[in-house]
């Protein structure tokens, strides 16, 4: 599942809504929408995160996390580090081997110690 699908089934639940009547709202297949929650489908295209977005009603912030996570929700990922610094290689390629061993309180470190080096980087 990705981050994106995990807050769209949090929001669906949360209203008591079935995949089949969101699917219908949104005119899409329940299948799909399935398939989105379970991250086996791409990144929503950003207008169906608008639709989302105006099918649940949500403003502001709570818009703004659902964009967000649906940019951040690609299940299939390549990382290109061709002419960065060796360190980027190697730490791309240990992530990719092993990501599937770590535990979620280990990914919620890393995310955040990766957030937190961009920032400081960043200035």
């Amino acid at each position: 599942m990705t981050p994106f699908g995990a807050k769209l089934r949090t929001l669906r639940a949360g209203r008591g809504e079935t995949l089949k009547d969101m699917a219908a709202a949104l005119d899409v297949s329940p299948a799909y929408l399935s398939a989105l929650e379970h991250g086996k489908r791409g990144v929503p295209t950003w207008y169906m995160v608008q639709r989302i977005i105006a099918h649940f009603n949500v403003i502001w912030d709570e818009a703004e996390e659902l964009q967000r996570l649906a940019e951040e929700s690609d299940p299939r990922v390549t990382v290109d580090t061709a002419g960065l610094d060796p360190a980027a290689t190697e730490l791309a390629n240990l992530l990719a081997r092993k990501i599937a061993g770590l535990s979620k309180k280990s990914l919620e470190e890393l995310i955040h110690r990766v957030r937190a080096a961009a920032a400081k980087d960043d200035v």
